[in-house]
């Protein structure tokens, strides 16, 4: 027996029931279409999924005004679409209770979370709390004769050209407008704090804007992060841009574009790191040091040393390049005695004292006592070079949560283990750094693989041409460097597969 029979022996109503759906309207088009189970109502085909979802809303919102209060003695509908609270008492679904149905009839309202479709339908308050989403529009009247016998009214009061439930009415005209809060401006559609002009030409391009900025802002109040679809909503939001700026001859549009192509490939790049899912530049690899900014704060790092070490020698500038990041943003900062022995250095005690000496570096104590200093009890530095000036500004952009990362980097190149098994001297650990601040993606030697000049290798690493192909060799035999050429030009090669995660390489 059906459930319209059960209603009918019971004395009681089905409970009404009907659907708004969107669905695509063809492939390889943006435009949808909406439709609704009600058959007085005629399918509507929109451009774009966010006017689709914009007319499905309004639509389901007239059908709630126009509603009448939901009857009393109405059955649930649920029940004929085999909700979990009705399902048969048997098998494996058996309940130790049969469920009964209690409380007012509603009119409840469910949607699924992509907003593909609305379904509406009378139930009792029992089954609106039990079905997961549901959101109760309205709730019927006592039961009771209307009075003086007046029928009782069928609507809540709907206007004209409202979409009726009868099945054998039509709606006439378009969709009524959502009712307006009299004193109180329609919302702007926004993207990246930028109105867009509700006249804008042609509505393609302003449905997508409107799509991209709610999507946007959807991104934002996610838990975690997704990289690679950050990447394509940014490159969405470079083509919509250049099509504004095409439009209305705005420069500052084709630079907001200009701006979200970049953070499309650095997102897109981030992404390949830390998934290592293989990019147009090979294998990604996890780098200890994620992102583009990173990469130019370690070269800016050591650029920076290279001009202002105040004594020669590859030794000394080793030591000052550790103690500038150990003390970039403040000045300050903590050392033990293990940091200097794991540099490789030749005397680090008399080189601590020749910087003491010479004002760069500032002890409370001697240097001994900082070689002699362990993890429990560090001993507290100082360079005053590097102490912030009133005016804000320092040798460095970054910021402190940057500073450890940037260290981190450089004490894991200089103790690599197989350096120090082989004992590499401070200029061979310089190279080291250097080379890996001076590669392409795929670990190639130089920007696009061209190779790195000689007089950039000398500069950085504070040795002399001569020396070069020494440490080169030495690069090679730790499992640094592979296919190595030395030229009276620069250095060609390829650093190895082991060392790809200490790389930042230069962008193209």
């Amino acid at each position: 027996m059906t459930q319209a029979a059960v209603s009918d022996a019971d004395g009681r109503v089905p409970g009404r029931r009907w659907t708004v759906r969107l669905d695509s309207a063809g492939r390889g088009s943006a435009a949808v279409r909406i439709s609704c189970s009600r058959p007085a109502c005629a399918e509507q085909r929109l451009p774009s999924a966010a006017a689709g979802r914009a007319h499905a809303v309004a639509h389901l919102k007239a059908h709630l005004r126009a509603a009448p209060v939901p009857t009393a003695g109405a059955d649930c509908a649920c029940k004929a679409d085999g909700c979990h609270t009705h399902l048969p008492d048997s098998g494996r679904h058996a309940r130790s209770e049969p469920w009964r149905c209690g409380g007012p009839v509603v009119l409840a309202v469910i949607t699924d979370r992509e907003g593909r479709w609305w379904h509406a339908m009378e139930c009792c308050s029992r089954c609106a709390a039990a079905t997961p989403g549901a959101k109760t529009a309205a709730t019927s009247r006592a039961a009771g004769p209307p009075p003086h016998g007046r029928p009782a009214p069928t609507t809540t009061g709907a206007g004209a050209g409202a979409p009726q439930f009868s099945d054998h009415q039509v709606i006439a005209g378009p969709l009524p407008a959502p009712r307006s809060t009299p004193g109180r401006r329609r919302p702007q559609a926004k993207i990246a704090q930028r109105v867009i002009p509700h006249d804008l030409r042609p509505v393609a391009l302003r449905d997508e804007l409107i799509e991209l900025g709610g999507l946007f802002r959807a991104y934002q109040q996610r838990d975690e992060p997704d990289l690679a679809l950050l990447a394509d909503l940014q490159e969405r939001k470079a083509r919509a841009f250049t099509a504004w700026a095409d439009v209305t001859c705005e420069g500052v549009l084709r630079w907001e574009a200009r701006r979200a192509q970049q953070a499309a490939a650095a997102a897109r790049l981030q992404h390949q790191h830390r998934t290592g899912v293989a990019g147009d530049d090979g294998p990604a690899v996890a780098r200890l040091l994620t992102v583009p900014t990173q990469w130019e704060h370690a070269r800016s790092v050591l650029a920076h040393v290279a001009d202002h070490t105040p004594l020669p020698g590859p030794d000394a500038r080793l030591l000052v390049l550790m103690l500038t990041l150990r003390t970039a943003h403040t000045g300050t900062g903590n050392l033990v005695g293990q940091d200097l022995t794991a540099l490789g250095l030749t005397d680090p005690e008399d080189l601590v004292e020749d910087l003491a000496g010479c004002g760069w570096l500032t002890l409370p104590g001697t240097a001994g006592d900082l070689l002699a200093s362990r993890p429990e009890n560090p001993t507290p530095i100082s360079v005053p070079s590097l102490a912030p000036p009133k005016d804000g500004s320092g040798p460095f952009t970054f910021g402190r949560k940057m500073r450890p990362k940037l260290s981190g980097w450089a004490q894991k190149v200089v103790s690599d283990k197989k350096l120090r098994k082989a004992k590499a001297a401070a200029g061979v650990r310089l190279l080291a750094l250097t080379l890996a601040t001076r590669t392409h993606a795929s670990g190639i030697l130089g920007a696009g693989g061209q190779g790195i000049a000689l007089n950039t290798l000398t500069a950085q690493a504070a040795v002399d041409v001569g020396e070069l192909q020494h440490l080169v060799d030495q690069l090679t035999a730790a499992d640094w460097l592979t296919d190595a050429t030395l030229t009276d030009a620069q250095l060609t090669g390829q650093l190895t597969e082991r060392v790809l995660p200490l790389t930042c390489p230069l962008q193209a």
